[in-house]
C-alpha cells in the first residue's frame, strides 16, 4: 500500500511562502508521476503542479512563475514551493502519486495539508 505523507503547510500572508512536502513510503521512480493538487473551500479540486518519472513538470496556469515542483530521489520525497502567495491559493492541498498497472493507472493520495493565505 503507497503511503504519501504531507507537510509543511500553515498559515502565511500575501506574499509569503511555503514549502509542502510529501515523503512517500517507497522509490518515486515506482511511480508514472507525482504532484500536488488543492481544493479550495466549496470547490472541486484541482491539479495545480506535477512531476514525471522522467522529471518533466507541468503546472496550473495561476501557479506558473510563482510555483515550483521539485524532488529529493534519495528522500522519496516531493516538494512544492510557493512564493508569493494569494488569498486565493487557500486551500487543502495533496500529494497525489500515479502508479501504472497493466493498461490502468490509479491514484495514491496523502491526508492533506491546510494552506492559509491572509493578512
Amino acid at each position: 500500500q503507497v503511503q504519501l505523507v504531507e507537510s509543511g503547510g500553515g498559515l502565511v500572508q500575501p506574499g509569503g511562502s511555503l514549502r509542502l512536502s510529501c515523503a512517500t513510503s517507497e522509490s518515486i521512480f515506482n511511480f508514472y508521476g507525482m504532484g500536488w493538487y488543492r481544493q479550495p473551500p466549496g470547490k472541486q479540486r484541482e491539479s495545480v503542479a506535477s512531476i514525471t518519472r522522467g522529471g518533466n513538470t507541468n503546472y496550473a496556469e495561476s501557479v506558473k512563475g510563482r510555483f515550483t515542483i521539485s524532488r529529493d530521489n534519495a528522500k522519496n520525497t516531493v516538494y512544492l514551493q510557493m512564493n508569493s502567495l494569494k488569498p486565493e491559493d487557500t486551500a487543502v492541498y495533496y500529494c497525489n502519486a500515479k502508479v501504472v498497472i497493466g493498461i490502468s493507472m490509479y491514484d495514491y493520495w496523502g491526508q492533506g495539508t491546510q494552506v492559509t493565505v491572509s493578512s
